[in-house]
C-alpha cells in the first residue's frame, strides 16, 4: 500500500544543537539523527542504502531533478532549493511542463532561498554544512557566480560530494548553451533515429537529460563510496554530451571497423529481417522481430505460412538483401490478424512481439499494474489530480523500493528544515517577510 501523504511540518528535532563544522564526516561525528537534515519531514527510510545521506538539488527541469529522484528513490533525503518567486523553471509553465515536474520530484522537500541575497547565501551554506551531496545543473558558470560552485563550497564543507551536470566536459563545446536536442544532434543519436529520407528526428523522450542523470547518480555512488574510505568530498562533471556518446557506442565501433555510416531504419535493425512494425487487420501498429533461425522458424510455423521454404527468405543473409520484398510479405500476413490476436499468437511462440503501446496503454498495462511500477502521487503542478507515475524500476532481495510522496509545493518545507537547523521562529519570519526565503 502506498502513503501518499506528506508528514506535516515538524518542530525543531534533535539537529538544533548541532555545531556546523567544515571537517569530513566520519564515524565520530556522524548525526544521531541517521544523517538527516530534518529526519520526521519524508517517510523513514531505515534500511535503505542511502538513508543516512542528505542531497541538496539545485536543479531544474530534467537533468538536475531526475538524478536526485533516484538518490531519493535509493532512501536520501532530497532538499530541493528553489527561487522563493520563481521556483524551478517547469513549475506551471504548461501541461508538459507541469507533468516533467511532478514526475521528477517526488519523495522530496522544496525549500526557497534567494541564492543572489547575501543573508540567503548565508542560510543555503549553512545547509551546505549538513550536507553529503549536492547536485546542480546550471548553465555554465552560474554556479560560481552565485557563490555556490565547488570551489566556494568544499572551503566549507570538504567533504561534499558536489555533482554539476553541464552540457560538456570542460574542452572546446563547454561554454556553448546546451539543451537535450543539442546533445542528441552532436551525439549522433538523431542522425539514426527516424525514416530514411527524411528530417532527422530527436527521441520522443529526454533522452540525453536522463542519461546524464543516470551516470551522475551512478557516480555519486562511487564517490559516496569513495568518501566513506576517506572523507573526503570531490566534484563530479557529468556532461549530457558525452553521456549520449556513450549510448552511440556500438554505432561509433561499427563505423570505424567497416568504414560505414548508418541510415536512419525506424524500427527496423540492419542485423536481422523481418524486424519491424507492421499494421494489423485492426489498425494497429506491431512489432515483430525474430532474431534467430529458431524464431524465424517459430514465426513462420505459428502464422502457418512457409516463407522459410522461399530461397529469397531461408537464411538470414538472404532475408537482409531481400529485406524490401519480405517486409511487404510479412505486412499482408499481419494485415489478416488483429493486433491482439496477432500479438497473443506470436507470443505463444516466444517470438519478440509487442504492441505499440500509446502512453495511456502503458498507464493502464496490466504488467505494470502486477508488479507494482506505478505510485499514485498528488499531481502538485497542473490541475492538482491524482496521477500514476514510475517508480525505481529495480528490485532487490536487500531492501524494498522507498514509499512515494507527493512532489512539494513550493517553499513547502522550508520552515521546518530551517526550524531543523536550529533557526528559531522570528528568524524564519524575518527571512520569510524579506523576501529571502
Amino acid at each position: 500500500m502506498i502513503d501518499n501523504n506528506r508528514p506535516t511540518e515538524n518542530g525543531q528535532t534533535d539537529d538544533t544543537d548541532k555545531q556546523h563544522s567544515s571537517n569530513p564526516r566520519n564515524d565520530c561525528d556522524v548525526r544521531t539523527d541517521g544523517g538527516r537534515i530534518a529526519p520526521n519531514l519524508l517517510p523513514s527510510a531505515d534500511g535503505h542504502p542511502l538513508s543516512d545521506v542528505t542531497v541538496l538539488e539545485l536543479g531544474h527541469i530534467i537533468a538536475g531533478p531526475f538524478c536526485s529522484l533516484l538518490l531519493a528513490d535509493l532512501g536520501a533525503e532530497v532538499i530541493k532549493v528553489e527561487h522563493p518567486e520563481r521556483g524551478d523553471a517547469i513549475r506551471d509553465s504548461s501541461p508538459i511542463g507541469n507533468s516533467s515536474f511532478n514526475y521528477v520530484n517526488r519523495n522530496k522537500l522544496s525549500i526557497t532561498v534567494d541564492l543572489k541575497s547575501k543573508e540567503g547565501n548565508a542560510v543555503f551554506r549553512d545547509l551546505v554544512r549538513e550536507a553529503d551531496v549536492l547536485v546542480e545543473n546550471f548553465a555554465a558558470g552560474t554556479a560560481d557566480r552565485l557563490g555556490v560552485g565547488y570551489d566556494d563550497l568544499n572551503q566549507i564543507n570538504n567533504a561534499l560530494v558536489y555533482c554539476s551536470i553541464k552540457g560538456f566536459n570542460p574542452g572546446p563545446y563547454e561554454k556553448f548553451p546546451a539543451l537535450d536536442p543539442v546533445a542528441e544532434a552532436l551525439s549522433g543519436v538523431m542522425s539514426v533515429t527516424g525514416h530514411p529520407d527524411t528530417p532527422p528526428v530527436r527521441s520522443g523522450t529526454s533522452l540525453s537529460d536522463m542519461a546524464a542523470s543516470l551516470y551522475g547518480a551512478l557516480t555519486i555512488l562511487a564517490a559516496i563510496r569513495h568518501h566513506d574510505a576517506t572523507g573526503e568530498g570531490q566534484h563530479i562533471t557529468v556532461p549530457l554530451f558525452e553521456s549520449t556518446v556513450a549510448l552511440m557506442g556500438y554505432w561509433l565501433a561499427y563505423t570505424q571497423a567497416y568504414d560505414d555510416i548508418p541510415e536512419p531504419m525506424g524500427a527496423s535493425h540492419p542485423g536481422w529481417a523481418p524486424y519491424d512494425v507492421f499494421q494489423s487487420k485492426d489498425d494497429q501498429w506491431v512489432f515483430i522481430g525474430p532474431s534467430s533461425e529458431k524464431q524465424w522458424l517459430r514465426f513462420c510455423e505459428a502464422l502457418d505460412v512457409e516463407l522459410y521454404a522461399d530461397e529469397q527468405f531461408k537464411t538470414l543473409p538472404s532475408r537482409l538483401e531481400n529485406r524490401e520484398v519480405l517486409n511487404e510479405r510479412v505486412q499482408s500476413i499481419c494485415e489478416e490478424y488483429t493486433a491482439t490476436d496477432l500479438v497473443e499468437c506470436l507470443q505463444e511462440a516466444s517470438v519478440p512481439v509487442a504492441p505499440v503501446n500509446d502512453t495511456a496503454d502503458v498507464s493502464n498495462d496490466l504488467h505494470l499494474e502486477a508488479t507494482d511500477a506505478l505510485s499514485e502521487v498528488r499531481a502538485t503542478e497542473g490541475d492538482g489530480d491524482r496521477i500514476r507515475t514510475p517508480r525505481f524500476p529495480a528490485h532487490t532481495t536487500g531492501f524494498d523500493r522507498v514509499k512515494s510522496t507527493d512532489p512539494p509545493a513550493l517553499g513547502e518545507d522550508t520552515a521546518a528544515v530551517l526550524a531543523a537547523c536550529g533557526y528559531d521562529t522570528e528568524r524564519i519570519e524575518r527571512l520569510r517577510e524579506e523576501g529571502i526565503i
